[in-house]
């Protein structure tokens, strides 16, 4: 139930075109959606920036900069290191991936890798040294997914 106050705000949104996003609904969860497929595009746009370890952007990343940079230019705060990341998410099974969400890799239970998902077996990602952000298949079985709240 709403109070006197908080009816008079809703209205008052509503009157002028304004979204009120109450928790659990799905209009929630479109706006993440939206915001984690604004994440995908920055990440596509920074095809061919080198790769280099400890980077954040705008112009290098290492993988979880690259993540991080994506996600914040959507909106969204993400930790620093892939393992943070990991951490931070909703876990999903592969059969529930969309664009957008953050694809793990990992050796038992270390992560070492991160990369936005793109469809298609695809990842956005920035790998070693030596290269650059680009789009790659998934070439692990090791692969764990996360979605970003």
């Amino acid at each position: 139930m709403l109070s006197r106050t908080g009816t008079t705000s809703v209205l008052t949104l509503a009157a002028v075109g304004a979204t009120v996003l109450a928790p659990g609904t799905a209009s929630e969860a479109q706006a993440v959606t939206s915001r984690a497929t604004k994440a995908l595009q920055v990440a596509a746009s920074k095809k061919g920036a080198p790769y280099k370890y400890g980077a954040t952007g705008p112009n290098r990343f290492d993988c979880s900069g690259l993540t991080l940079y994506s996600f914040k230019k959507a909106g969204i705060k993400l930790p620093r290191t892939a393992q943070q990341q990991y951490n931070k998410t909703r876990h999903i099974s592969a059969s529930k991936r969309q664009r957008g969400d953050l694809v793990f890799f990992h050796s038992g239970s270390y992560v070492y890798h991160v990369g936005i998902y793109a469809g298609g077996g695809k990842i956005w990602h920035s790998p070693k040294t030596g290269s650059w952000v680009k789009l790659d298949k998934i070439w692990s079985k090791h692969v764990w997914y996360g979605r970003v709240r």
